[in-house]
């Protein structure tokens, strides 16, 4: 594979991740505009670079070729989405399988099922065709969905965990799986407190009419 070929199929990852965000922004514009509220809080992307793929290749040990990358490393794209509440991200979920030129290949829910650190996230594969000039290229990316504060742990978490080159303490891992937990926590009361302002705020509209 020459270096012109990767630009290329990397450039097609990049035209995925332009598709998505623009459904997305599209999708959040419209929810507000009918409910008055905004599921989608950020929305944020990357594209591996041709180094990091190669290192995934090496570590997957699969074959150096276009159509063997394509299939074996569903990654190289990646959209994250976070949200206020637990319910957006379901929300968020919902509306994007709605989407008839989005196949949802996988879906991994760390939110119900959170990892034994106290990771949540809900992780998708999704693949979408890229319109090019001489083809259209079924295209795989990753999106993860989760609340500020799932990300918030998370971001931290990253940091922590690349600190100590992998190995962290066992007292840091058991706080920061107390943090998890204090997360989960924070997100229900938000939530309750979500569901409440819409209840009254319902009752407020009947008794209006």
């Amino acid at each position: 594979m020459d270096t012109l070929e990767l630009v290329k199929f990397i450039m097609t990852y990049k035209f995925a991740i332009n598709e998505i965000t623009t459904k997305l922004n599209i999708l959040n514009e419209e929810f507000k505009y009918v409910h008055d509220y905004n599921p989608i809080e950020n929305i944020s992307s990357r594209v591996k670079t041709p180094e990091s793929i190669l290192q995934k290749v090496k570590k997957k040990n699969c074959d150096l070729s276009i159509m063997s990358i394509k299939e074996n490393i569903k990654d190289i794209a990646g959209v994250r989405i976070t949200c206020s509440f637990i319910s957006d991200v379901y929300k968020v979920y919902e509306m994007l399988q709605k989407q008839k030129d989005i196949d949802v290949v996988q879906c991994k829910d760390y939110i119900k099922s959170p990892k034994p650190n106290g990771y949540q996230s809900l992780h998708l594969i999704i693949r979408i065709p890229v319109f090019l000039s001489d083809r259209v290229e079924d295209t795989y990316v990753e999106i993860q969905i989760r609340t500020k504060a799932m990300d918030f742990w998370a971001s931290l978490e990253h940091k922590i965990y690349y600190k100590f080159g992998k190995e962290i303490p066992e007292n840091l891992t058991n706080e920061l799986k107390e943090a998890a937990l204090s997360a989960i926590e924070l997100d229900k009361k938000m939530e309750r407190l979500h569901e409440e302002v819409k209840l009254i705020k319902n009752i407020e509209n009947v008794n209006e009419v």
